[in-house]
């Protein structure tokens, strides 16, 4: 059956230097144009480029002792699924030393391995193991805050040098005599932002949890910390950081009040409140974000090793792209890409896709690379917020569209949110709304545990009480079903992943099309290469008739190769582009067969066949 992609790299190597294509990224700004945006330059991909980076939340992957808790050992376990799946790196939330006030983003010591995860030597045999396999380890960096229990806050609350001014300390507002925050500030897990220490006799800033205290990046005592992390976790082998919540990292000097929202669905005490102008996306903030970067870059040229740092804000266009820096003062590899998860829905119509599609790409400064998140552990699943039914259609979008995807774990299986009653529930944010308003704030139906298979816990553990319940379907929703199902999400993801490192999609042009109010066309060609063409039905009805005979230099047919689990089609079959049938929600990648000659056929042989069964 002729197919679409080269398993290896090698394979690669028979239809010539693909590093040595100059392609363009461009984007269809109407039906009958195409405005060329950027071009790709000639130079071979860096791992972080090349294909999909693969986020844990270690509580929930896998628990190897029997606690009910993920641990590191329990990722070791599965080294080798992840190796299969085809991925090129590895994300890991935080594993640090934590009381777990935030399950790990409240950092008591950013040297040390939290207990329930394990030890430093279960993350060197982890990390070895995936660097056996070929595959990257990038840590959580937390660079905004601490816990409260990290000795440089205990000894900043003590004035103690020199690390009285570690963290943001502020004297309080008197008002009639009453002590009142120094700003109207409001904390991301609601509240004010501001918490009175009694021995300092000051307020400290925390723009998250309580126990999470903002460091003061004003002190270049603690740039010099925070990079001298960074550079400890380099020396363990440590190939890139996740640099979290990097928006929060400065704040406005004067300490000035934020406006209101005129959010109408927001309480006084919600953070959507207020319009964070003054407490977000400083421009100091992206200046020691280009200081991390030097550090990495000199790191890596010192050991002729690639490090990344990826960066998360969830910020407006141009604030976001600003994480990317210059050309010459270089900042984020990439920053995350959320508009898939902030600016559209299952609600969303093929317009409208286009739209945020063709926003990314028109802000991406030049030279800088792109990439597509649909999921992570703060929100809720993809094949909840859009419906299982659009699940495969998505990840064609997120694995097509140029640019590095990063994808959450379970999503691949199509896990979907479970259901956290008040009394289960433990995310902060939740418990502070109560138990009238919790489910619009908590993150916890996301966290939940891998669903493996069907015995005890889902295989996530041999305790029956997890952290977290285990979602209630994973009796018939579960990895072990996936994989023996003949159409499966689980088997489009792999597919998926290998279409990745196709020439054509690493490099090839880009258009798309809104066909009709709720058919989306996304086009990659690349000349002696077939041409991609992910077809998806947004809609709730069926689309009788897809034309997609109007796309200039598509052909007369065109092949199937993956099709969603709800399509009528099978793959292998070819489909005439004036007359394809599309179920609701339904997608496909299709492909032209044209070729520079029979050895690019050849080559893509086989691989979006289905997977043998294990």
């Amino acid at each position: 059956m002729p197919t679409l992609v080269a398993r290896t790299t090698k394979q690669f190597a028979k239809v010539g230097t693909f590093i040595q294509i100059a392609a363009a990224l461009c984007v269809l700004l109407s039906s009958t144009r195409c405005e060329l945006l950027k071009a790709i330059p000639q130079r071979d991909l860096e791992w972080w480029e090349r294909g999909i980076i693969y986020q844990i939340y270690p509580r929930s992957f896998k628990d190897s002792d029997g606690d009910g808790v993920g641990d590191l050992k329990g990722i070791v376990e599965k080294v080798g699924y992840l190796a299969k799946l085809g991925i090129k790196a590895v994300w890991i939330s935080p594993i640090f030393k934590s009381p777990m006030a935030d399950f790990g983003y409240d950092i008591a010591d950013y040297r040390a391995i939290e207990q329930i995860f394990g030890t430093m030597q279960d993350l060197e045999n982890l990390k070895d193991l995936l660097h056996e396999n070929g595959l990257k380890l990038i840590l959580d960096f937390v660079p905004n805050h601490t816990s409260d229990e990290h000795e440089w806050f205990k000894k900043s609350v003590s004035r103690q040098e020199p690390y009285t001014d570690y963290y943001v300390w502020q004297d309080a507002k008197v008002v009639n005599g009453r002590m009142f925050p120094p700003n109207n500030w409001l904390s991301d897990f609601g509240g004010s932002a501001w918490t009175w220490n009694e021995d300092r006799q000051q307020y400290f800033l925390h723009q998250f949890h309580p126990k999470q205290p903002d460091l003061n990046y004003r002190n270049p005592l603690v740039v010099q910390e925070m990079k001298d992390v960074l550079t400890f976790w380099m020396d363990r082998g440590v190939d890139g950081f996740r640099m979290d919540a990097v928006m929060t990292i400065f704040e406005d000097e004067l300490l000035r009040d934020n406006p209101r929202s005129n959010n109408p669905d927001a309480l006084p005490t919600d953070q959507q409140y207020l319009n964070p102008i003054y407490s977000r996306d400083q421009p100091e903030t992206y200046d020691v974000i280009k200081e991390f970067r030097k550090l990495l870059d000199d790191y890596s040229a010192k050991t002729n090793t690639v490090r990344f740092m990826a960066t998360e804000a969830y910020s407006n266009i141009t604030q976001t792209m600003k994480y990317y820096g210059t050309e010459d003062e270089p900042g984020a590899h990439f920053t995350f890409n959320f508009l898939f998860i902030t600016s559209l829905s299952q609600q969303s119509s093929a317009r409208d896709f286009k739209r945020i599609i063709e926003l990314w790409y028109s802000n991406l400064p030049i030279g800088k690379w792109s990439n597509w998140v649909i999921g992570n552990h703060d929100q809720r699943r993809v094949a909840s917020r859009y419906g299982i039914d659009m699940l495969d259609g998505l990840h064609m979008m997120q694995m097509v569209l140029p640019g590095t995807s990063v994808s959450y774990m379970g999503d691949e299986i199509g896990m979907e949110d479970t259901f956290i009653r008040w009394d289960q529930t433990l995310d902060p944010p939740a418990l502070n709304a109560g138990p009238e308003r919790y489910l619009r704030f908590t993150r916890d139906p996301a966290r939940t545990p891998f669903q493996w298979g069907t015995c005890t816990s889902g295989g996530f553990s041999k305790n029956k009480k997890t952290w977290l319940p285990v979602n209630p379907r994973y009796w018939t929703h579960n990895l072990e079903t996936e994989k023996r199902n003949k159409r499966s999400h689980f088997k489009n993801y792999q597919k998926l992943v290998a279409l990745k490192e196709a020439p054509v999609i690493q490099f090839g042009n880009l258009k798309v099309y809104a066909l009709t109010k709720w058919v989306l066309v996304i086009t990659r060609s690349l000349p002696g290469h077939p041409t991609i063409i992910v077809i998806a039905n947004l809609g709730t009805e069926f689309e009788n008739t897809a034309n997609l005979s109007s796309i200039a230099k598509l052909p007369e047919t065109i092949k199937l190769n993956i099709c969603s689990v709800n399509c009528a089609y099978v793959p292998g079959i070819m489909l005439y582009t004036d007359k394809i049938h599309l179920r609701p929600k339904a997608a496909m990648v299709c492909s032209t067969q044209s070729g520079s000659s029979r050895q690019v056929n050849d080559i893509y042989a086989d691989i979006l066949s289905d997977f043998p069964e294990e």
